[in-house]
């Protein structure tokens, strides 16, 4: 499972034309899933995401997380974050689970970041969105659970 973060000021999601999530300070998070990911991988990436230090304290350095700042997530799913650029010009997706795993893990994701007090919106799984942030700093991180 891979997650794309990016700290944000303010942040929303339309899917057809009508907003489906909304946020001030927090994180928007692109949530990839592969063929492989249980919910092990999303506990672990839920748990890293709440307690990653990125934003700034009161001495300006990055040693607050989600949970010190009172911040909310807008989460994206994602399967581009599988797409495999090796051969030819256009992507495969062949790395990306299909949509059932996919969704089920995505959703299990939101929830255990909401578990832990967080706020998360959403898009609509499958659906074309359209994101729209304010990036703070920038600060983007990627996160793999098959990195731990």
């Amino acid at each position: 499972m891979k997650a794309v973060i990016q700290r944000a000021l303010d942040a929303n999601v339309t899917v057809n034309g009508t907003e489906t999530g909304a946020i001030e300070q927090g994180m928007v998070v692109l949530l990839g899933v592969t063929h492989d990911d249980t919910e092990e991988d999303a506990d672990y990436l839920a748990d890293k995401l709440i307690h990653l230090r990125v934003f700034e304290d009161n001495n300006g350095k990055m040693n607050d997380s989600l949970k010190d700042v009172g911040g909310q997530v807008l989460s994206i799913s994602q399967f581009t974050l599988y797409a495999d650029t090796r051969k030819g010009r256009r992507p495969n997706y062949l790395k990306a689970a299909k949509p059932e795993q996919a969704e089920a893990l995505y959703d299990y994701f939101n929830e255990r970041v909401r578990q832990q007090g967080i706020n998360v919106e959403t898009g609509e799984f499958g659906e074309m969105m359209h994101v729209q942030l304010t990036n703070a700093g920038p600060v983007t991180i990627i996160l793999d659970s098959k990195d731990r």
